[in-house]
């Protein structure tokens, strides 16, 4: 008897539904086989099924069983497949009723050998893809289904034993609850709730004020300090300024780290902008993605959020090297000899670093110990291409006592969101038109000289700098795209002197002999 059941196989961060056809043949002898291009998870799920049908009660075929996994041309990896595999065998061998209306639902999870159903990755796009092809219903282990529940117009049940699954189909699709989520309402919910906070961090205004710049125009930033100053603590509160994720944006993030299987059980969408932050011992495949079953890296785990890479002169030329393309195109194309993946990858850099080797160059107070040139050498670990990249060098430097021990109270991170929402909501005016274009950073030169129109005094004033400080001419276009998102933060429709001037600011390491 021929039975088919329909599963799906996720390659980047979409899935593809899989047909599994079985056939029981009355032939004795012959090994049970999968094809169909199955890996060794795949294979290896005849010894995990056979041992769930014993432990409850059914039987494996000794007769020949053929299992085909279509299309047949594409690799079909991991263990999601035992469930379907092992509904389509007991459909094939007449040992449940109602087989036929098994193809109304696509259906996946991992076998244990008592027959219990293990979580997979990717529950979100196979539902998504689900409810395009227009199935009845899903079918995925207990702590995947809230994740695939998020879907509307789709019926998701989550299961926890292979016995509820036959038991659904042999009295006629009854015995289920199907999982209903309320995205919206616990999206919005859980949007403005952060345990970090900018009323916490004690002086460190001129940072603050540079993050907040940052977080308006979606600009790169890059934290010059010695230890202790305060780095990490503030690029860590930059999320909770960041404008609230869209339900769009969502969806995408919470599809890329359910591919990646980060996503808690039992959770829903990711209500908050991510923040990643991988230790500078990272491989260039773990940072932008691969393998060589394609998996996303910490770029589009960052997509919608923030990438904050500590201490960045410590990470290895070729890691950082590999960025440079998908800064550019916010994406990440993994390639293979069969196929090639897009993973999004739409993120704000955040860097920190010390000044030099022993961390205390233009100290204001600490001497720095470091040999001629170090300073230089130190620097010249990051490449000019990837400093290119990033708009804001800011200088940070310790906290005073004083500010430490007052009692007064910073701004919280929530009045300083509003203004950062107000010029966000300004450039997605002013570029509804630009297709992929959301925020400032993202302008091409060509718009330059349509958007960031400045005065002759303000022209006068950029020459002066340039001369003066020596500027390179990289930093000219970015003067130009900082001074605008300073404008928009004032809710001026035009750049004034006052606006390049501040942005000229944090241009630290372009000027000439910066380092020594």
């Amino acid at each position: 008897m021929l039975i088919k059941t329909f599963g799906s196989a996720v390659y980047g961060v979409e899935a593809i539904t899989i047909t599994i056809e079985v056939n029981w043949i009355a032939t004795q002898g012959k090994d049970p086989m999968i094809v169909g291009l199955p890996d060794n998870a795949v294979k290896e799920s005849l010894q995990r099924i056979e041992s769930a049908f014993k432990t409850n009660g059914y039987s494996f075929p000794r007769t020949k069983v053929v299992v085909n996994m279509a299309p047949a041309d594409i690799k079909k990896s991991g263990t999601a497949f035992d469930l379907p595999i092992a509904l389509g065998i007991l459909g094939a061998s007449e040992q449940i009723s109602n087989a036929e209306k098994m193809a109304d639902y696509v259906i996946m999870g991992e076998l244990s050998l008592d027959g219990e159903i293990r979580p997979i990755k990717g529950a979100l796009p196979i539902s998504i893809q689900a409810r395009k092809e227009g199935f009845k219903g899903l079918i995925v282990p207990k702590t995947n289904a809230r994740e695939a529940g998020m879907v509307n117009n789709l019926q998701v049940y989550g299961v926890e034993h292979i016995k509820e699954v036959i038991d659904f189909f042999e009295n006629d699709e009854q015995g289920l609850i199907p999982t209903v989520v309320n995205t919206r309402e616990e999206f919005y919910d859980a949007q403005y709730e952060f345990e970090i906070d900018f009323v916490d961090v004690k002086g460190q205004e001129n940072i603050k004020r540079a993050l907040e710049i940052a977080a308006a125009g979606g600009h790169n930033a890059i934290l010059i300090g010695p230890p202790g100053a305060g780095k990490t603590m503030l690029a860590k509160r930059l999320p909770t300024i960041l404008p609230p994720l869209t339900l769009q944006e969502a969806l995408e993030t919470t599809k890329i780290h359910s591919v990646a299987g980060k996503l808690p059980e039992n959770s829903t969408l990711i209500s908050k902008r991510p923040f990643r932050s991988p230790h500078h011992t990272i491989s260039d495949v773990a940072l932008v993605g691969g393998g060589g079953n394609p998996q996303p890296g910490e770029i589009s785990l960052a997509h919608n959020g923030v990438l904050f890479l500590d201490e960045l002169p410590e990470f290895k030329r070729t890691v950082l090297e590999v960025m440079r393309q998908p800064m550019e195109e916010r994406r990440v194309t993994i390639s293979r000899a069969k196929v090639a993946v897009d993973f999004p990858a739409s993120f704000m850099l955040v860097a920190s670093m010390n000044p030099c080797p022993c961390g205390f160059y233009n100290h204001p107070e600490r001497e720095c110990t470091c040999p001629p040139g170090a300073v230089t050498k130190y620097l010249n670990k990051i490449s000019g291409p990837l400093l290119d990249r990033i708009d804001l060098h800011v200088e940070v430097t310790p906290v005073a006592f004083n500010e430490l021990s007052s009692t007064r109270n910073s701004e919280k991170s929530a009045d300083i969101r509003e203004r950062v929402i107000r010029a966000r909501d300004m450039q997605a005016e002013r570029y509804k038109n630009n297709n992929g274009i959301y925020c400032n950073a993202q302008m091409s030169s060509k718009m330059l000289k349509d958007i960031c129109v400045i005065n002759t005094v303000g022209a006068n004033l950029l020459k002066a700098a340039m001369e003066k400080l020596n500027l390179s001419a990289r930093a000219y276009d970015r003067i130009l795209k900082v001074s605008r998102t300073i404008a928009d933060l004032s809710e001026s429709e035009e750049i004034k002197p006052e606006h390049l001037a501040e942005a000229i600011q944090y241009r630290s390491l372009d000027r000439e002999g910066w380092a020594g």
